[in-house]
């Protein structure tokens, strides 16, 4: 599976409060991992036991150095498409409240990082081995490229759509299904009028929605006692990705659904991989049981 979009370096730190202005407070813990919502998505594809490909712009930055190691243990492989580059990655300030797993987020995103015109034949080859694709949009010119490559391939590409992006007018009529949360506003046509055939549209603990030229619907999220939020929809999107192409709607948004509760369930950027490993192997068992 080919992941294309932002890798932050993120410093996560958990609060009994979160501060507020002017206000210090002491962290009860400090995670520093890779973050960003394709990132985060192929992070959870390899817990769930897919094979994922990042390509994303870290730089020669030593920063960028914490982010590689940490994809490297996750199991991520990582194509870097702008590897001269002295910029240093985006940093994420993250506070979390330990009471409810509720955060804050302070990033600086890509907005700052030019990568070269990428080729992703150069690094994907025919593609016969690839899925699924997932863009986030970050990269404007690598999501571009990456989804018309699958376009061509007709690989399904799969937009993670957490904000509106002026690229979004070039990239959406190259993409098979939009997963937005609910904040997302399109200016202009929805997403199905600008011939998005699959849109579904996320709302935290509220039911997922979804529609096709065919049918339309909800899927409850699993009741959970959520411990940290951090890059809960990173993970849904990525077990959305994982799923495509094997599952079925609304299954496929059950599936993901599951994945992100269990998530949430977790202290930390990192601790509930184990558990999601647990759960895909209980799935596999399941299907093959059946």
């Amino acid at each position: 599976m080919v992941l294309a979009g932002l890798c932050t370096v993120d410093v996560v730190q958990r609060v009994a409060e979160l501060p507020g202005p002017g206000e210090k407070v002491q962290s009860l813990s400090v995670d520093v991992a890779a973050g960003g919502p394709a990132t985060n998505a192929a992070v959870t594809v390899a817990a769930l036991g897919g094979s994922p490909l990042l390509l994303t712009a870290l730089g020669a930055h030593p920063l960028a150095e914490l982010a590689r190691a940490d994809l490297a243990a996750c199991g991520v492989e990582v194509v870097d498409v702008a590897p001269e580059s002295q910029v240093a990655p985006a940093i994420s300030a993250v506070a979390v409240r330990d009471r409810d797993g509720e955060r804050t987020v302070v990033s600086r995103n890509a907005g700052n990082v030019s990568i070269p015109q990428p080729r992703p034949e150069d690094y994907l080859g025919t593609g016969t081995c690839v899925s699924a694709v997932l863009v986030d949009g970050h990269h404007p010119e690598l999501a571009l490229a990456v989804a018309g490559w699958a376009r061509d391939r007709r690989i399904p590409v799969v937009l993670d759509a957490g904000s509106w992006k002026p690229v979004l007018d070039d990239l959406l009529p190259l993409v098979d299904t939009a997963a937005c949360s609910a904040h997302f506003r399109p200016p202009g046509p929805g997403l199905r009028d600008r011939g998005v055939p699959t849109v579904i549209v996320t709302a935290g603990p509220d039911p997922v929605r979804w529609w096709t030229a065919e049918a339309s619907g909800a899927v409850p999220v699993p009741r959970t006692g959520a411990r940290d939020t951090l890059g809960a929809g990173d993970v849904w999107h990525g077990a959305l990705a994982y799923g495509t192409g094997h599952l079925e709607l609304p299954e496929l948004i059950r599936f993901a659904n599951e994945v992100a509760a269990e998530r949430v369930r977790h202290v930390g950027p990192r601790s509930w991989l184990d558990s999601i490993r647990e759960l895909a192997t209980s799935a596999r068992a399941a299907g093959e049981d059946g």
